[in-house]
């Protein structure tokens, strides 16, 4: 039998009056007639006496009232009357399970399908959800006063999503179980109801509906309206979608849709409503999307929180409702949390409110801070009320009682008890309070209290600053060893000045580096020229240099004020005052470098009237005027040092003129006055034209005749600079050139060897050159008695004899020295030839062995290079080189010198340190037989 033949059976029974409503579950039948409610058990396909196994009538007590409305849920039936009352009769238990009064009569009663909560509307048309669990009700939105029912959504993923109806429109609520405010029911959304349908039920956002001919219609929620491709949406139905899914707490798809939307606004809303409705993983995952660290750490370190006010609380706190907040705190197992919210969010009368009552201790703590915001904001009385409320005398809070006082200073001074305040901060062992509180005396022009306490702070220019305005200079004095401002120090000069003390005043200009000011005050009031002139050379102070100099000149002292203009770049009142006191060689020299060209002119001029050549041609040089230069150097006697003649050749080689080098070449040659000039004139002026060919040529002749006349240094030191001129140009060195200087150097090598002790190395040397003794004509004999010496002490018999024999010459017989003759006589009549073989090492081009000091190979025939240490030839392995000149030396033997303590390269006599030799593993770019031309 269906449930519609059952209530018409129901119907037709006799009752006690006319039957208002059947309600139907499986079992049970519950009848409402005349303010009372029957519940019958149904069984079998008969409705009659006979097949009632129970029945009840309600209310069984005359106090309940009179039923107004009745439900009957799979477990529950569910009434209410007329004056308030809701009762819950279980029927399995056969007994009432709950009662609850509302304040008025209750008119419509619509459960949810599980009877766990249900919807009453009153006699007022106020709508509510209630729960029969803790008899909680929360009142409905926005609810019309014609609803004519209720109807609960009947699939389990939306179970607290009910709709309201009435003549026109369906109205969406939800009912959320978990805020953050706790339960809570919202209206979602309204939609547009068929002509003449009334809603029977609600499945997955579809209302089924009856129509006037008793069909069934659909009709689809506009809260729940999803489309299956929303990414074809326009955006604003995008927007609406998204806010309907979180109104649904339909997460997920409001996931997809927020993917689509992509905005900051979107994001935000959605993380907003996760933490609303205490979806903490949910919430996490929509901020770390946002990319906003700060909130995703923030839930971290609460989403292990068991207690749920608790949890409410931050999540309130998170979205600024911070009433809410401190209240859910107070319900929660931690209350503390609520002062620590208001300390950190500086709401100190709360904080301290909160305080009394849960953390007493933290008071002083509180209103130490509350006082620094009111310091903060100028409520100065306020705050000094709150420091004096901050001392603990506590000896662990001894730090927090510091700043406590300090406040009181300070607030003391700025509501005008200044006394207080004073005494406070003079006691206090804080610098800075003391310069805080002589900053804030200062501003209110209490100029004394100030300067004491930065005196006492040791804040000395502070000090002084403010003993100033008070004009109190004598403790400005006292001070004035403590500071290093120069503005004060120049206000206390002239307070001295002014009061003619004028050491005092100059001792402090000095001080505020003020020098002018001091020149002045040792010149016109002192009398003491020494310090003006000391402190003009070291500043070199124009305006104190001018001063010295009319100093000077009023004295006579013209030389002196000339120097003195010329360091206050008065450089034309110099040169006019040099000229009319015949002082203009004095000027010359003390213009120095730092002239222009037209002062330079104007002094050449001055030496040309006074026919005084070197000094016009000197000065016509730095001017750049060479012809009028060259033509005056030429005029002046060639004295010893051959001045005139190198500053010829600097003017020529700066001039680049032929007609000048042509004038000057002859005046060298003697063309002029028939008396040729020394040959390194003319090697000079080959160098400074930059003809490197010629200046070659013309270094060999120099040293052919240093050599001849016995000069061998010289002619080393010659040959050695035009080798390195020609190499820094890369021009080819003449065969000549390197033989020579590599015989000199020899011959310089067996000093060093001989001074060493190390006769063998000196021998090898002397041999050397006693085989070229041609080009030491000057000293034939001595070189060669020399060879045979260190020859025959080196145990080179066969060489020592050969030089003997040479030396028994008639031509230089008799010029041996008397001391060594009879030795190398007897060394020629008594021959002994032995001599072991020269030692040999490797050639660096081609490896064959090769004698030691022979410097060219047989094999490659290649010229090697030689060390300058030892004269040998070089050899790969043991590769370095001069640091300074860039000659090779044998690694070992250059280290082995310098750990002698001889520290000068032979070749260019400079010095060199151990730290500057490195060893050259590969030698093969010193080793290219290719010429540069």
């Amino acid at each position: 039998m269906s449930n519609r033949e059952r209530s018409e059976q129901l119907k037709d029974r006799e009752y006690l009056g006319t039957v208002t409503a059947i309600h139907l579950n499986a079992d049970y039948a519950a009848v409402m007639f005349e303010g009372k409610v029957q519940l019958h058990l149904i069984e079998g396909e008969s409705m009659d006496a006979s097949d009632e196994r129970e029945t009840r009538l309600f209310p069984d007590k005359g106090t309940q009232g009179r039923i107004t409305c009745c439900a009957l849920t799979a477990e529950f039936l569910i009434y209410a009357t007329d004056n308030g009352s809701l009762f819950y009769f279980f029927i399995e238990d056969w007994q009432f399970v709950n009662e609850f009064r509302h304040v008025v009569g209750i008119k419509k009663i619509f459960p949810d399908i599980s009877g766990t909560h249900a919807v009453f509307i009153d006699d007022k048309s106020d709508g509510f959800v209630y729960n029969p669990v803790n008899d909680a009700t929360f009142e409905i939105p926005n609810l019309s006063p014609n609803i004519r029912g209720i109807i609960w959504e009947n699939w389990p993923l939306d179970k607290d999503v009910f709709c309201g109806y009435d003549e026109d429109k369906v109205y969406t609520y939800i009912f959320y179980r978990d805020t953050v405010i706790g339960p809570q029911c919202i209206m979602a959304g309204s939609t547009k109801l068929p002509y003449a349908q009334k809603p029977l039920m609600l499945y997955g956002g579809e209302v089924t509906c009856q129509t006037q001919s008793g069909k069934t219609s659909k009709v689809n929620l506009t809260t729940h309206a999803l489309h299956e491709k929303p990414q074809d949406l326009p955006k604003t139905d995008l927007e609406t979608s998204f806010n309907h899914c979180l109104a649904l707490k339909r997460f997920k798809e409001a996931w997809a849709l927020a993917r689509i939307l992509d905005s900051k606004e979107t994001w935000t809303e959605f993380g907003k409503k996760a933490i609303y409705h205490l979806d903490i993983e949910l919430a996490m995952r929509v901020y770390r999307k946002m990319g906003d660290v700060a909130m995703v750490q923030s839930l971290e370190s609460i989403q292990d929180t068991e207690d749920k006010n608790l949890l409410a609380g931050y999540v309130a706190m998170f979205l600024d409702d911070y009433n809410t907040a401190q209240d859910l705190f107070l319900r929660s197992t931690y209350p503390l949390a609520a002062l620590e919210m208001r300390r950190d969010l500086l709401h100190w009368d709360q904080a301290l409110e909160l305080a009394k009552s849960l953390a007493p201790e933290q008071i002083p703590y509180i209103s130490r801070e509350y006082a620094q915001q009111l310091e903060f904001t100028g409520d100065y009385s306020n705050a000094l009320l709150h420091y004096e409320k901050g001392v603990t005398k506590l000896r662990e809070s001894r730090d927090h009682d510091e700043l406590c006082v300090g406040g009181m200073a300070r607030m003391a001074i700025r509501v005008g008890d200044i006394r207080r305040g004073v005494n406070y901060a003079s006691k206090s062992p804080s610098r800075q309070l003391k310069k805080e509180c002589a900053t804030i005396l200062e501003s209110m022009k209490q100029y004394s209290e100030s300067a004491m306490l930065f005196e006492k702070g040791q804040y000395w220019e502070k000090a002084a600053a403010v003993y100033i305005k008070t004009k109190n200079w004598a403790k400005v004095g006292e001070l004035l060893a403590h500071v290093t401002s120069p503005k004060l120090h120049v206000q206390y000069a002239k307070a001295k000045e002014a009061d003619g003390k004028y050491k005092d005043a100059a001792a402090a200009y000095e001080a505020a580096k003020d020098y002018d000011n001091f020149i002045r005050i040792n010149l016109d009031h002192l009398q003491n020229p020494e310090e003006a002139v000391r402190i003009v050379k070291e500043t070199r102070s124009v305006e104190g240099a001018k001063m010295v100099a009319k100093f000077f000149q009023k004295l006579g002292d013209f030389g002196s004020a000339i120097q003195f203009l010329v360091l206050s770049k008065c450089n034309d009142e110099a040169f006019q005052l040099a000229q009319a006191h015949n002082q203009m060689e004095q000027y010359a020299d003390i213009i120095g470098d730092d002239a222009v060209a037209d002062d330079y002119a104007s002094i050449a001029l001055y030496f040309e009237n006074q026919k005084q050549h070197f000094l016009a041609g000197k000065f016509f040089l730095k001017a750049t005027q060479y012809s009028k230069a060259l033509k005056h150097f030429l005029k002046c006697p060639v004295g010893e040092d051959g001045e005139s003649i190198e500053l010829a050749i600097e003017t020529v080689g700066q001039a680049s003129d032929d007609i000048l080098t042509h004038q000057l070449i002859d005046f060298l040659m003697g063309e002029a006055d028939g008396i040729p000039k020394e040959a390194k004139y003319l090697f000079r002026l080959y160098m400074a034209l930059k003809q490197y060919r010629e200046a070659a040529r013309t270094a060999i002749i120099i040293a052919r005749e240093d050599q001849n006349t016995g000069n061998y240094r010289n002619a080393h030191d010659v040959l050695f600079s035009m080798y390195r001129e020609l190499t820094d140009h890369s021009i080819k060195i003449p065969t000549e050139m390197m033989q020579n200087l590599m015989i000199l150097h020899s011959y310089i090598l067996v000093k060093l060897h001989v001074k060493r002790g190390d006769h063998s190395k000196g021998a090898r040397m002397l041999i050397r050159v006693a085989n070229n003794i041609s080009k030491f004509p000057a000293h034939v004999v001595p070189i060669l008695t020399s060879t045979v010496i260190e020859c025959h002490r080196s145990g080179l018999k066969n060489s020592s004899f050969s030089y003997a024999a040479m030396l028994m010459r008639p031509e230089y017989r008799q010029k041996i020295d008397l001391k060594y003759k009879k030795k190398i006589e007897q060394i020629v009549r008594k021959p002994d030839k032995t001599e072991e073989e020269e030692a040999q090492d490797p050639c660096p081009y081609c490896g064959n062995e090769v004698a030691q000091t022979k410097l060219d190979c047989p094999e490659c025939k290649n010229t090697i290079p030689y060390c300058v240490i030892t004269g040998r030839h070089m050899v790969k392995d043991n590769w370095s080189m001069c640091p300074n000149c860039s000659f090779p030396a044998l690694y070992s033997e250059l280290m082995s010198l310098l750990e002698s303590g001889e520290t000068v390269c032979p070749m260019c006599s400079q010095s060199i340190a151990a730290s500057e030799v490195k060893q050259i593993k590969d030698p093969a770019e010193y080793l290219k037989t290719d010429d540069k031309e």
